[in-house]
């Protein structure tokens, strides 16, 4: 049985509750938000939650203010009541067995929305947003995000040192938002979950590049970011 030990308090938000060990296949949607990447809001939701088909979805995130997407309690919450169906997905998602796949939905000045498709094993690298805001959820499967402390880093050198500091899933009644004072993280779909899964993020502003690190070896640089699909035709 899977387990995850949470037993910490939230150093950065006194409102969230002490973390106590909480067994993942007995998750409960009416569990409050449990750790630091995931920014306390509301502690419950009803069990019956309306899916929503994802034009919708992003009709409803056009009309959000771009006060919405400067901090991060807005979005995070728009994502918690506005689940997405995940058969209204199918267009807009593509696989591959080598690498995770990064999908365009919509984009405008303000933000880009990606749906990213995470085969069983996938794991993106350790990174960061560039100082841009961003929000995850998981319509299909669940996934691990696994955070990290950057110790000191020097990019003119390529020199860093980070350290793992907790590990949180996602899944459809947990979607995250990206603490901007720690945004150094990697999400995973571990062998163990046995199965398929997608993400969607919003990012705030739009960004073609990111710093990934090395904890291994210690080092940090800046890689493109490429679309493998946009608007549901190849890139």
């Amino acid at each position: 049985m899977l387990t995850t030990n949470i037993s910490k308090q939230n150093p950065r938000n006194p409102l969230c509750p002490p973390r106590a060990p909480l067994c993942l296949s007995l998750l409960s949607p009416w569990i409050a938000h449990i750790v630091r990447y995931t920014f306390c809001g509301s502690t419950s939701m009803s069990i019956a939650v309306k899916q929503t088909p994802i034009d919708s979805f992003v009709t409803e995130l056009r009309k959000l203010p771009d006060s919405a997407f400067d901090q991060v309690e807005q979005l995070r919450a728009f994502l918690q009541d506005t689940p997405v169906h995940p058969e209204s997905l199918t267009s807009y998602l593509s696989w591959d067995r080598q690498h995770y796949t990064r999908n365009l939905i919509d984009k405008t000045p303000l933000y880009e929305l990606i749906a990213i498709c995470w085969e069983v094993g996938q794991a993106s690298s350790v990174h960061n947003h560039k100082d841009q805001n961003c929000w995850m959820a998981v319509p299909i499967g669940r996934l691990l995000v696994e955070n990290f402390h950057v110790v000191h880093q020097d990019f003119a050198l390529g020199k860093s040192e980070i350290q793992a500091t907790d590990t949180v899933e996602m899944n459809a009644a947990h979607p995250c938002a990206v603490d901007p004072l720690e945004p150094v993280h990697r999400v995973v779909n571990p062998r163990e979950f046995n199965q398929r899964a997608v993400s969607l993020h919003v990012y705030s502003r739009p960004f073609d590049s990111c710093i990934v690190y090395s904890a291994e070896h210690g080092t940090c640089g800046e890689i493109q970011l490429h679309y493998t699909t946009q608007y549901g035709k190849p890139s």
